[in-house]
C-alpha cells in the first residue's frame, strides 16, 4: 500500500507522514514538553532572592537618609537654644520625633560643639535597624552627623 502525500508551499509536506515499518520513531517537540515550567520553577527562588536583596538594600538606603535627615534637623534645633542643656534637649527630642518608629533608641551626642558666639553645634546621631523585614534577625547601626554654624551675633550662655 502506498501513502498518500499532500505537497503544500514550497514542497513541504502537509499532514502526517506516514514512515516505513520498522523505522525509528523521530523524537519531536513532546520530548520537551514541561521543561518551560521546570525551569521557572528552579529560577522562582533566585529571583525571589534578588528582589528581597533590592528591596532590603532599597530600606537601608532610605534608613540612612532618614538618620542623616534627623541629624540635620537636630543640629538646627539646637542652633537656636540659647544654653547647651536647652540645645540637648532640643536636639534629642527633634531626632526622636523624626526616627519614631524607624529606628530603635537614637543616640544623640553633642559632642564637638563650640558652644560660644560664632561656634558650631555637631550633632551625631546613631540608632539600630531592625532588619526584621527581610527575615534575619540582625541589626544594622546607622549613623548621622550634621554640623550647624551658632549665629554670630546671638547671644549664648
Amino acid at each position: 500500500m502506498t501513502a498518500v502525500h499532500a505537497v503544500g508551499h514550497k514542497g513541504t509536506s502537509c499532514g502526517r507522514e506516514s514512515r516505513a515499518e520498522g523505522a525509528p520513531a523521530r523524537r519531536g517537540r513532546s520530548a520537551d514538553r514541561g521543561s518551560m515550567a521546570v525551569e521557572t520553577v528552579m529560577l522562582a527562588p533566585v529571583f525571589l532572592l534578588f528582589l528581597m536583596f533590592l528591596v532590603g538594600a532599597g530600606r537601608l538606603v532610605e534608613a540612612q537618609g532618614e538618620v542623616s535627615g534627623a541629624a540635620r534637623d537636630a543640629a538646627r534645633a539646637a542652633s537656636v537654644q540659647r544654653t547647651m542643656s536647652d540645645a540637648e534637649q532640643a536636639a534629642q527630642s527633634t531626632a526622636t520625633h523624626a526616627l519614631e518608629g524607624r529606628c530603635v533608641s537614637p543616640q544623640v551626642s553633642l559632642a564637638g560643639s563650640r558652644w560660644e558666639e560664632g561656634g558650631q553645634v555637631t550633632v551625631r546621631i546613631a540608632c539600630e535597624l531592625d532588619l526584621g523585614f527581610l527575615g534575619f534577625t540582625a541589626t544594622k547601626e546607622l549613623t548621622g552627623t550634621s554640623v550647624v554654624p551658632l549665629e554670630t551675633f546671638r547671644r549664648v550662655e
